[in-house]
Protein backbone atom coordinates (compact mmCIF):
# COMPACT_ATOMS: atom_id res chain seq x y z
CA UNK A 1 0.00 0.00 0.00
CA UNK A 2 1.24 3.48 -0.82
CA UNK A 3 0.89 5.33 2.47
CA UNK A 4 1.54 8.78 1.03
CA UNK A 5 -1.24 8.32 -1.52
CA UNK A 6 -3.55 7.47 1.37
CA UNK A 7 -2.54 10.73 3.03
CA UNK A 8 -3.38 12.59 -0.19
CA UNK A 9 -6.89 11.07 -0.16
CA UNK A 10 -7.32 12.52 3.33
CA UNK A 11 -6.06 15.91 2.14
CA UNK A 12 -8.84 15.94 -0.45
CA UNK A 13 -11.33 15.03 2.28
CA UNK A 14 -10.15 18.02 4.32
CA UNK A 15 -10.62 20.27 1.32
CA UNK A 16 -14.22 19.08 0.93
CA UNK A 17 -15.10 20.49 4.35
CA UNK A 18 -13.26 23.76 3.82
CA UNK A 19 -9.99 22.93 5.54
CA UNK A 20 -6.47 23.33 4.18
CA UNK A 21 -5.90 20.09 2.25
CA UNK A 22 -3.40 18.22 4.39
CA UNK A 23 -3.70 14.56 5.29
CA UNK A 24 -1.75 12.20 7.53
CA UNK A 25 -1.62 8.50 8.22
CA UNK A 26 0.12 6.64 11.02
CA UNK A 27 1.53 3.25 10.17
CA UNK A 28 2.67 0.41 12.40
CA UNK A 29 4.51 -2.31 10.55
CA UNK A 30 2.82 -2.35 7.17
CA UNK A 31 -0.67 -1.37 8.34
CA UNK A 32 -2.37 2.00 8.68
CA UNK A 33 -3.61 2.31 12.24
CA UNK A 34 -4.87 5.91 12.15
CA UNK A 35 -5.86 8.56 9.63
CA UNK A 36 -6.28 12.28 10.01
CA UNK A 37 -7.09 15.29 7.92
CA UNK A 38 -7.11 18.95 8.85
CA UNK A 39 -10.25 19.75 10.86
CA UNK A 40 -9.48 23.29 11.97
CA UNK A 41 -12.37 24.93 10.10
CA UNK A 42 -14.79 22.05 10.48
CA UNK A 43 -14.30 21.83 14.25
CA UNK A 44 -13.47 25.50 14.89
CA UNK A 45 -10.32 24.36 16.71
CA UNK A 46 -6.88 25.66 15.66
CA UNK A 47 -5.09 22.59 17.08
CA UNK A 48 -6.81 20.01 14.90
CA UNK A 49 -4.14 19.65 12.25
CA UNK A 50 -4.00 16.36 10.34
CA UNK A 51 -1.04 15.10 12.37
CA UNK A 52 -2.71 15.83 15.73
CA UNK A 53 -5.94 14.16 14.62
CA UNK A 54 -4.00 11.06 13.51
CA UNK A 55 -1.90 10.95 16.69
CA UNK A 56 -5.03 11.13 18.87
CA UNK A 57 -6.69 8.33 16.93
CA UNK A 58 -3.55 6.14 17.00
CA UNK A 59 -3.06 6.51 20.75
CA UNK A 60 -6.71 5.73 21.38
CA UNK A 61 -6.72 2.70 19.06
CA UNK A 62 -3.52 1.22 20.52
CA UNK A 63 -4.27 2.27 24.11
CA UNK A 64 -0.83 3.87 24.49
CA UNK A 65 0.66 7.33 24.85
CA UNK A 66 3.86 6.59 22.91
CA UNK A 67 3.90 5.63 19.24
CA UNK A 68 7.58 4.70 19.09
CA UNK A 69 6.90 1.75 16.78
CA UNK A 70 4.95 3.92 14.34
CA UNK A 71 5.66 6.07 11.30
CA UNK A 72 3.81 9.18 10.15
CA UNK A 73 3.16 10.04 6.50
CA UNK A 74 1.93 13.58 5.88
CA UNK A 75 1.36 15.61 2.73
CA UNK A 76 3.10 18.75 4.04
CA UNK A 77 5.98 19.38 6.41
CA UNK A 78 4.57 19.52 9.95
CA UNK A 79 4.38 22.90 11.67
CA UNK A 80 6.16 23.54 14.98
CA UNK A 81 3.08 22.53 17.00
CA UNK A 82 2.74 19.23 15.16
CA UNK A 83 6.47 18.53 15.19
CA UNK A 84 6.47 18.96 18.96
CA UNK A 85 3.44 16.67 19.30
CA UNK A 86 5.23 14.11 17.11
CA UNK A 87 8.19 14.31 19.50
CA UNK A 88 5.96 13.93 22.57
CA UNK A 89 4.26 10.91 20.95
CA UNK A 90 7.70 9.46 20.15
CA UNK A 91 6.87 8.65 16.55
CA UNK A 92 9.79 6.80 14.99
CA UNK A 93 9.80 8.22 11.44
CA UNK A 94 8.21 11.21 9.71
CA UNK A 95 7.75 11.06 5.95
CA UNK A 96 6.51 14.28 4.34
CA UNK A 97 5.76 15.24 0.75
CA UNK A 98 6.58 18.95 0.54
CA UNK A 99 8.38 21.58 2.56
CA UNK A 100 6.40 24.43 4.08
CA UNK A 101 8.69 27.44 3.76
CA UNK A 102 6.44 29.69 5.87
CA UNK A 103 4.98 27.39 8.49
CA UNK A 104 7.26 24.36 8.51
CA UNK A 105 8.58 23.19 11.82
CA UNK A 106 11.22 20.69 10.74
CA UNK A 107 13.34 21.69 7.74
CA UNK A 108 12.05 25.12 6.85
CA UNK A 109 11.05 27.80 9.32
CA UNK A 110 11.13 26.75 12.98
CA UNK A 111 13.48 23.75 12.62
CA UNK A 112 12.53 22.66 16.10
CA UNK A 113 14.61 19.51 16.13
CA UNK A 114 17.70 21.59 15.37
CA UNK A 115 16.95 24.53 17.65
CA UNK A 116 15.11 23.03 20.60
CA UNK A 117 16.10 20.25 22.95
CA UNK A 118 13.64 17.38 22.69
CA UNK A 119 13.67 14.13 24.58
CA UNK A 120 12.69 12.33 21.38
CA UNK A 121 13.77 13.14 17.85
CA UNK A 122 12.16 11.20 15.02
CA UNK A 123 13.95 10.18 11.86
CA UNK A 124 12.96 12.67 9.18
CA UNK A 125 12.42 11.70 5.55
CA UNK A 126 11.47 14.08 2.77
CA UNK A 127 9.69 12.50 -0.17
CA UNK A 128 10.41 15.00 -2.97
CA UNK A 129 8.72 12.77 -5.54
CA UNK A 130 5.40 13.93 -3.98
CA UNK A 131 6.31 17.59 -3.46
CA UNK A 132 4.76 18.89 -6.67
CA UNK A 133 1.50 17.03 -6.09
CA UNK A 134 1.25 18.51 -2.60
CA UNK A 135 2.10 22.01 -3.84
CA UNK A 136 -0.51 21.84 -6.62
CA UNK A 137 -3.29 20.77 -4.26
CA UNK A 138 -2.45 23.61 -1.87
CA UNK A 139 -2.07 26.25 -4.62
CA UNK A 140 -5.41 25.26 -6.11
CA UNK A 141 -7.10 25.41 -2.70
CA UNK A 142 -5.81 28.90 -1.92
CA UNK A 143 -6.54 30.15 -5.46
CA UNK A 144 -10.16 29.04 -5.02
CA UNK A 145 -10.38 30.89 -1.70
CA UNK A 146 -9.04 34.08 -3.31
CA UNK A 147 -11.61 33.79 -6.12
CA UNK A 148 -14.45 33.46 -3.58
CA UNK A 149 -13.27 36.50 -1.65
Amino acid sequence: MNFMNQAFLLAKKAQLHGDVPIGAVIVKGDKIIARGENRVQKSKNPTLHAEIVAINKACKKLGVKFLDECDLYVTLEPCAMCATAISFARIKNIYFAARDEKGGGITSNAKIFENDIHLWKPNIHEMPEYAEKSAQILKSFFADIRKKN
